[in-house]
């Protein structure tokens, strides 16, 4: 890839939106949109589009939509790539600083490239000599070495898309395999790729007509656990936080904030000036925080028909 430091605005060019690669990525979010629709009307488009030298867009489907939408002007950048799967994975790579794509939606991605990266591997074969080394073994000619690696699926779409190789294989199990429902629900976030592939093996072998229900039920079962797991999670949350406020009620009922008290504590500790200094500032900030609680509290006394005010 190279930047050609060519560039067209939207008067002189228009850019060609090819499917695939305006679909590489997840679809922004209704409120994303609005977002980048609203920077776009206030403050124009200030980074250009970029394309390749057929003028497809590569980089900017988002923006370049929306300014036709509102007659903004743009601009587009040419850059050079060696084919269509080298500006697939460079729109991927430059994307995932902007987006945070989880592993599922990044596996995803991968499966949209596989064909192109068999086709690349397919061309390696050919320029390589693949079918004729294995005609010339056949007669028993000698043959020179194949000068170019096999390419390897799995590890290059997991090094494309920054995903471990097992995770791939799993990802290219369930794309090959799961039935909708389960498709579905990582989509949703219900699954991990790991529920979900083990899901797609366990029904695998089911005659058809019952794979569907069987996976529609694992799913169900999978999210009732989930739902479980993070009820357990949200009492151990509350649990600990009533846990935090008991122990400082009780650290602090043991304080009698005498002066002599105060300078023992000081003295005792050896507070330099500094400390002094700083450890007021914290006892006003601790004030603070149980003026709060007290207002707090005396709020819940209130709405639950209480006629005691707390001063």
């Amino acid at each position: 890839m190279r930047n050609t430091g060519i560039r067209y605005n939207s008067k002189e060019r228009m850019p060609t939106v090819l499917s695939e690669m305006a679909e590489l990525l997840p679809p922004l979010s209704g409120e994303q949109l609005a977002v980048l629709e609203a920077d776009l009307l206030a403050n124009g488009c200030y980074a250009p589009v970029i394309v390749n030298e057929d003028m497809v867009i590569v980089d900017g489907h988002n923006r370049q939509k929306l300014c036709q939408q509102h007659g903004i002007p743009y601009e587009m950048a040419v850059f050079s790539f060696v084919d269509l799967l080298e500006a697939k994975q460079w729109a991927l790579d430059t994307q995932k600083g902007r987006r945070n794509l989880d592993k599922w939606e990044l596996g995803k991605i991968a499966l949209k490239l596989k064909p192109d990266i068999e086709a690349r591997a397919r061309r390696n074969m050919s320029a390589g000599g693949g079918d004729q080394k294995s005609e010339d073994a056949k007669s028993g000619l000698a043959t020179l070495p194949n000068p170019i690696s096999p390419i390897d699926t799995r590890k290059e779409l997991a090094d494309t898309v920054g995903l471990g190789e097992r995770t791939m294989g799993k990802v290219m199990q369930i794309g090959e395999h799961a039935p909708p429902a389960v498709k579905e629900a990582l989509d949703s976030g219900d699954l991990s790729i790991n529920q979900g592939y083990n899901i797609t093996r366990q029904v695998r072998d089911l005659p058809e007509e019952r794979r569907e229900e069987a996976a529609a039920l694992a799913v169900e079962l999978e999210k009732a656990k989930k739902e479980i797991r993070q009820g357990d999670e949200d009492s151990a949350r509350r649990h600990k936080i009533a846990g935090l406020f008991c122990k400082a009620f009780e650290k602090a009922v043991l304080l009698t904030p005498t002066e002599e008290n105060v300078r023992i504590w000081a003295e005792c500790t050896r507070m330099n000036q500094d400390e002094i200094r700083d450890s007021a500032q914290e006892a006003r900030e601790l004030a603070e925080v149980f003026t709060a609680i007290a207002n707090i509290l005396g709020t819940m006394l209130k709405d639950q028909g209480g006629n005691e005010s707390i001063a």
